[in-house]
């Protein structure tokens, strides 16, 4: 990497800074999706769109006498959408995130009070395969588990005194496969289509279950600090930033918040990683 030392470049140094270590090809996505000019010139103007249609959907649902939805609507657009107008950088990232998130979890399960969990089998590889349900399977999968977490720690008090050697199976590498051919309207940077994409889910969901997906963004603390006690290695979770569960945020924040939650998820598994090498 060529250095100009009279004008050094803002996203080389990030690039090469390994401060907070994250996987080298999803980090090289990353910056490449934060440059992107839609992101400069789009972002803000989407974000007004996407913040006024949502609070139109919200009030309305919130009225109405009955709730619908529809899983398939949503998940089918979702991945229209993303296959025609997002860039393939932002695509990986999406697919790759649902991903390390069941590492994660199965990690968890594996090294945790009650290994009889049901463990996540959600891989996603395409783009098409996210029109399986895939996004409403994450957030049911990340509900059921902190709900069989906490009911096998009150069963088993005592567990962690009964842990030996961790194992890191599930941390896994996975595979994405993403057409990064640039054509047609194939453009748009993540936080972008991210606040897109809520119109979608306040749409096709239940007022309910909206809120939940959207709620489902709080729990990146406890995540953190769940790993943490298994590792006995609090050094990593200031880099949480989806902080206070029991105060959470706005809806009209979540499209940032899960772009955090992207980024601190890739934190956290590159982290995992690590650990595994070294154990």
């Amino acid at each position: 990497m060529m250095q100009d030392r009279t004008d050094p470049g803002h996203w080389d140094a990030l690039y090469a800074d390994q401060a907070i270590p994250v996987d080298m090809v999803a980090k090289d996505y990353m910056i490449k999706d934060l440059r992107n000019w839609t992101r400069n010139y789009l972002l803000l103007p989407i974000k007004a769109i996407a913040n006024l249609s949502l609070a139109v959907i919200m009030i309305v649902k919130r009225l109405l006498p009955f709730q619908f939805h529809h899983y398939g609507l949503m998940h089918r657009s979702s991945a229209f959408f993303l296959k025609h107008f997002v860039s393939p950088e932002a695509c990986y990232l999406i697919v790759r995130h649902i991903c390390i998130g069941s590492n994660i979890v199965n990690f968890l399960i594996d090294n945790g009070p009650d290994r009889g969990i049901p463990k996540s089998t959600l891989y996603p590889r395409t783009i098409d395969d996210l029109a399986k349900n895939a996004f409403l399977e994450h957030d049911l999968i990340l509900y059921n588990f902190l709900l069989d977490y906490a009911r096998g720690e009150q069963a088993c008090p005592d567990w962690r005194e009964m842990l030996g050697k961790l194992d890191y199976s599930s941390i896994r590498t996975v595979e994405v496969e993403v057409d990064f051919t640039k054509r047609g309207l194939r453009l748009l940077d993540l936080e972008s289509a991210i606040e897109l994409f809520k119109i979608f889910y306040a749409l096709c969901l239940t007022s309910d279950e909206f809120e939940r997906a959207v709620l489902s963004l709080e729990f990146d603390e406890n995540i953190g600090c769940h790993v943490s006690r298994l590792m006995d290695d609090y050094r990593w979770n200031n880099v949480i930033t989806n902080r206070n569960p029991l105060a959470p945020d706005s809806p009209f924040g979540a499209s940032r918040r899960l772009l955090i939650h992207g980024v601190i998820t890739e934190y956290l598994h590159r982290y995992l990683e690590l650990m595994a090498v070294s154990a």
